[in-house]
């Protein structure tokens, strides 16, 4: 059974940093593509960057020069560093494995002065 579990979010200023984690469990990890998205209320979750099984990554416009996706193939883990956060950032965050239809509970991400 996946196991997905997202932490690290909080509350920042505008311009701050945050680094987000996701630990999965459950699969062999280091063949899956991941991805992050985010999801703000009433509306559907957007892909915000992703990473292949390779390491070869990419981002949403969104997030391009200020988001960082990594992943750590021997601790099952996926990382979303995100630099100069925005208000528009504001949103809960989840890791997706792959396609398989299964999400964590998220991490809320607060930008706010």
């Amino acid at each position: 059974q996946v196991r997905i579990v997202e932490s690290g979010g909080g509350l920042v200023q505008p311009g701050g940093s945050l680094r987000l984690s996701c630990t999965v469990s459950g699969i062999n990890f280091k063949i899956y593509r991941m991805e992050w998205y985010r999801q703000t209320p009433g509306n559907e979750r957007t892909l915000v960057a992703g990473i292949t099984n390779g390491g070869a990554t990419n981002y949403a416009d969104s997030g391009k020069g200020r988001f960082t996706i990594s992943r750590d193939n021997a601790w099952n883990r996926l990382y979303l560093r995100m630099n100069d956060l925005k208000l528009e950032d504001v949103a809960t965050y989840y890791c997706k494995v792959g396609s398989l239809p299964c999400w964590g509970q998220g991490t809320q991400v607060t930008v706010s002065s």
